[in-house]
């Protein structure tokens, strides 16, 4: 017998539910990690004070995880080379096998009693629209959602956050350019709840906007250029979803609809496929009848947050080219571990040696007399003749494969990535059956490129 919608999210609410030995585990870390915390502080010639932010601070974290995040919060008048040696120090003291880690500026992450913990040092600004750094206003979200977010709510925002993993569209991390924890308690804040969330978002026609704080006149068209707008209830300057991207939007909306038409708990969980051996690759891309052609090269020693946009610029910048030059690109994707690989399945794998370029119509006097002249005594071309009403003639082509082009001076002119491009120029190029080697490392991710779900 089929589960009804609210059978479904009542199984999965139960599940996601912390209980009361997690949250006691909880409780007692974080006093460990505030005491100390407060020590190392007062060991400071400043003041400063701690503050607990996030999904545990709010209660909407899921049960099973593991993660606290502590700011240290320092006067404003504090110079930034203070505040971060400071906060280093602090750091250090409360987590003392930790690693610095670097978002705007740096900040301490390790594991205490089993919890990954993060301490952020940040300025104690009056108010979210006097930040001086883009950490500042994080404890006024924080606020903001304590006072809002009873009980039941939270368990709401549970089910949401398991839905939109489930989905693969949760994290505002530039990999996955999701939902972050934030944006999906304002939506389910702004809705009341999971289901009108969901109901509410099948019929969303993008650009979607929000406002909870009535910051500005949306009605009248948003500041924003973006497919979803929540303006942060902070900051009206900002909007909470801005990294959120057009795709993982997409996805969402895809799933909401397929939840509310047959409900059942598999949508809540992570979906990976089964990894591809080296066989598989080579012939599943043989019964597609294209050419797959790849550039790996060695991963660039930077964070994820600037690799993976990086990637995504000279993934873009690359196949435009390919299409330019002809090679008609079906599709292409990115894939990161320690190799980095660029993939492009082309459509047309070979181009005549000549090509065909047109001039300006004849009757335009100037240009086509410049056209006619340019080419009228050249050797190395057909034409110039008239087809229709403009000059044409047929000239040799700079690559008749995409694999001269990907390996030719011609790469070094097209917009990538920074670090990127000084990896490229050491890349192995694949081509054909030879992308099949990449399955050793890249099985799952080429599972779902070659499976793909929506």
């Amino acid at each position: 017998m089929a589960e009804t919608f609210d059978e479904v999210v009542a199984a999965v609410r139960e599940r996601v539910e912390p209980d009361a030995d997690e949250r006691e585990r909880l409780e007692s870390v974080v006093a460990t990690l505030r005491e100390r915390a407060e020590a190392a502080i007062a060991d400071l010639p400043v003041e400063a004070d701690v503050v607990q932010v996030g999904s545990t601070a709010r209660d909407t974290w899921l049960a099973g995880d593991r993660d606290v995040d502590l700011f240290v919060r320092f006067p404003t008048d504090l110079p930034r080379e203070d505040l971060e040696r400071f906060g280093l120090e602090v750091g250090h003291a409360v987590v003392p096998d930790g690693r610095e880690e670097y978002a705007e500026h740096p900040y301490v992450h390790g594991e205490v009693d089993g919890f990954a913990v993060d301490l952020v040092p940040c300025y104690a600004v009056e108010d979210a629209t006097d930040i001086q750094s883009a950490v500042d206003r994080t404890p006024f979200h924080t606020r903001y959602l304590a006072e809002r977010v009873d009980a039941d709510l939270a368990g709401e925002v549970r089910v949401t956050k398991r839905f939109l993993t489930g989905i693969g569209v949760y994290g505002s991390d530039l990999r996955t350019r999701g939902f972050s924890g934030y944006l999906t308690e304002l939506l389910v804040l702004e809705h009341g709840g999971f289901r009108p969330l969901v109901e509410a978002a099948a019929d969303w026609h993008p650009p979607v906007a929000f406002d909870p704080e009535g910051h500005g006149d949306l009605e009248n068209g948003s500041t924003f250029d973006d497919p979803l707008v929540v303006v942060d209830p902070t900051d009206p300057d900002r909007n909470v979803a801005a990294v959120c991207s057009a795709a993982a939007l997409a996805r969402f909306q895809h799933y909401a609809r397929e939840l509310l038409a047959d409900p059942c708990e598999s949508l809540f969980e992570s979906r990976e496929p089964d990894p591809l051996d080296p066989a598989a690759v080579r012939e599943t891309f043989a019964d597609r009848a294209t050419t797959p052609v790849a550039l790996a090269f060695d991963r660039p020693d930077i964070v994820d947050d600037q690799l993976y946009p990086q990637l995504e610029k000279s993934l873009d910048g690359l196949r435009g080219e390919l299409d330019r030059r002809g090679f008609d690109v079906l599709r292409a994707a990115t894939f990161a571990d320690d190799t980095a690989v660029l993939l492009f399945e082309l459509a047309v794998a070979e181009r005549p040696r000549v090509e065909r370029h047109e001039g300006p119509p004849v009757h335009v006097r100037d240009h086509a007399a410049g056209f006619f002249e340019a080419y009228e005594d050249r050797k190395d071309v057909y034409g110039p003749f008239v087809d229709g009403d403009r000059y044409v003639v047929e000239r040799d082509r700079e690559f008749t494969t995409a694999e001269a082009f990907l390996t030719s001076e011609a790469v070094s002119d097209v917009a990538l990535g920074a670090d990127i491009a000084d990896a490229v120029g050491d890349a192995g190029l694949l081509v054909g059956p030879a992308v099949a080697t990449l399955a050793g490392e890249f099985g799952m991710e080429l599972a779902a490129y070659l499976d793909p779900l929506p």
